[in-house]
């Protein structure tokens, strides 16, 4: 664990006790700052501006005659990316954190809001803040479960630092971006990740003790692009697990909270730089977003290799079967109605048929469009016209979905 010292005061753990209570909250962080009330205007789950947001950070919003754009946000360019040589004990091959060590090392920044794990346990995040490039090792990896990330947006500003890095998933990264013109920073980098279901550590645990006898040794979860979650162990074994064979109906309805399932924001679009995996067919696929992005990954230099994503497979299928389980589930997980037997099979057959590359990458974004809609339909009807973009509807319109009176 990051520890504070002098120089390191931000980067203590703090106390930060319980959230206050919100709705469709995902305790980014803001509720726990001097001024909770700001969560009014910054939430991505009440009244999200993304076109406005998008102008804002990257000089324009997405454009709607860019196919690419209209789901993935505005970009400057796409590339399939990996570090060489990989970096040890990273969750791919390390470049999320080896840009924020190149940050600090070089000076452009103070310090980097980022997650490590919790001391007492390893898939619990944490926010830190860190000010040394060689204390960015200790924050690799996955965590699963919610942490107040921008709560130590106000310790930093305290501590002196003007010039941060902040690493975040999508719900953080819009309420960051909204309140940015305030927050008082110099500079701001942000390098996003990806996220589209997010739960609590304790139903993480839960997962894990589906999947195997002795989960306390599971040291690696990963949902990778070939159609399979990745396990490693703490005695060096690894296990691989066709999604269709993942014990899912064993999971509470609510094992994903409602924020989750209706997330409009898969790929991070506020970010200056998206790191993830899904249109990386076994490599990081890196959204390159505006001038910062393209900074923070030059800093890389020859560290990092890069080439043209690639795109394969139909897309269509796979979004309405998914779909139609949605429906079927009434609220809860999508429904798994394929027999047994045949799951083996095809779970064989997806990485080699199914969608990939790109081709995946939109498949999981239109995933989440249907998803959000259904969900928002059955459980919050009055507030779908505040909360899904215009560009929402447009995804799921091949699929028969249109906005109804009201939504």
């Amino acid at each position: 664990m990051v520890k504070g010292d002098k120089n390191n005061q931000a980067g203590a753990p703090r106390d930060l006790g319980p959230a206050p209570p919100r709705d469709l909250c995902t305790d980014c962080g803001i509720s726990r700052t001097s001024d909770p009330k700001r969560c009014g205007r910054a939430c991505q789950f009440i009244k999200p501006d993304y076109p406005n947001l998008e102008a804002r950070v990257h000089g324009r919003a997405r454009d709607p005659e860019c196919a690419d754009e209209l789901y993935f946000g505005p970009y400057k360019r796409m590339v399939r990316a990996q570090l060489s040589p990989p970096k040890a004990g990273a969750q791919w091959t390390g470049i999320t954190t080896r840009i924020a060590e190149r940050l600090l090392e070089t000076g452009a920044v103070d310090a980097v809001l980022t997650m490590a794990p919790d001391p007492q346990d390893s898939w619990r995040p944490q926010p830190v803040l860190i000010t040394k490039a060689a204390d960015m090792a200790q924050c690799r990896g996955m965590r699963m479960g919610y942490a107040p990330l921008l709560s130590l947006l106000e310790p930093a500003r305290a501590a002196g630092h003007k010039r941060i890095a902040v690493i975040g998933i999508p719900c953080q990264v819009y309420a960051l971006r909204s309140l940015e013109a305030e927050l008082g920073f110099e500079k701001l980098y942000v390098i996003g990740t990806p996220c589209s279901d997010n739960t609590t550590t304790e139903n993480f645990h839960e997962f894990l003790g589906l999947l195997s006898h002795n989960p306390e040794t599971i040291s690696y979860l990963e949902f990778r692009a070939d159609y399979h979650v990745e396990l490693r162990f703490t005695d060096g074994r690894k296990k691989e697990i066709p999604f269709l064979m993942l014990p899912l109906s064993k999971l509470r309805p609510d094992f994903f909270p409602l924020t989750c399932r209706t997330c409009v924001d898969y790929t991070n679009v506020l970010s200056d730089i998206t790191v993830g995996y899904m249109g990386g067919e076994g490599e990081q696929w890196l959204l390159v977003r505006n001038e910062r992005g393209e900074e923070l990954l030059g800093l890389l230099g020859e560290e990092v290799v890069t080439r043209p994503p690639g795109s394969a497979g139909k897309r269509q299928g796979p979004v309405k079967g998914f779909m139609k389980n949605v429906e079927l589930a009434a609220g809860g997980l999508p429904l798994r109605s394929m027999p047994n037997w045949l799951r083996p099979i095809v779970g064989w057959l997806m990485p080699k048929i199914g969608p990939r590359g790109l081709e995946f990458a939109r498949a999981r974004v239109e995933m989440k469009a249907v998803e959000t809609i259904l969900h928002l339909r059955r459980e919050h009807p009055q507030r779908m016209k505040n909360m899904i973009p215009d560009h929402v509807w447009r995804l799921v319109k091949p699929y028969g979905i249109d906005k109804r009176d009201g939504e």
